[in-house]
């Protein structure tokens, strides 16, 4: 009896991912970015609990495809956030993963060489190099969540975590918000 007729029979290929033990190891995480992250959070936890009267404020590009690009605007951020500091909390937006309903690019982590090769471990690489560097500046960073591995590679480099539409009213979402160590917005569903 053949099993390969009823398993994986739309999977063309299987790539082992390394250990999130791998990367936090390869590419650690500094004394000094840990305090931007922890200081970002706690910021964010205040304003959102009405303990700070700042207005939090998480903006940046869509998604990042151009790291190069991405860090001249996160230098440009860090001098805006510097002056308006007594009024609002700035946090880079810095989506990795783009969820999509049809056809599409799925963002840097799912094919950061833009080419469909889908090449994940080097998107998350790219991803956690792009993550420290934004922090180095002091300047808190937020993301979307939409893959429940992803947080196992990054989580410990995000001041804000967000679950997107597409994704709010799923259980294992939810689950995987509910484990993170930082604040987690949600967006209103699709529905």
């Amino acid at each position: 009896m053949e099993i390969s007729k009823t398993s994986d029979v739309r999977v063309s290929k299987i790539q082992q991912l390394d250990p999130p033990s791998d990367f936090l190891k390869t590419l650690p995480i500094s004394k000094e970015i840990s305090e931007v992250v922890v200081k970002g959070r706690q910021d964010i936890e205040r304003i959102i609990d009405l303990q700070d009267r700042r207005l939090l404020m998480i903006v940046g590009p869509c998604s990042i495809h151009d790291e190069e690009a991405g860090l001249d605007y996160a230098k440009r951020l860090v001098n805006l956030a510097q002056k308006v500091e007594d009024q609002i909390l700035v946090v880079m937006r810095v989506y990795f993963e783009k969820p999509r309903t049809t056809v599409g690019w799925k963002g840097l982590i799912n094919d950061p060489h833009l080419d469909g090769s889908f090449d994940i471990t080097q998107g998350l690489k790219r991803a956690r190099k792009f993550l420290i560097e934004v922090n180095k500046l002091g300047l808190p960073t937020g993301t979307e969540f939409l893959d429940p591995f992803t947080p196992q590679y990054l989580a410990d480099l995000v001041s804000w975590g967000a679950i997107g539409a597409r994704t709010t009213e799923s259980q294992t979402h939810r689950q995987m918000a509910s484990g993170l160590s930082m604040p987690v917005g949600f967006k209103n569903s699709t529905a």
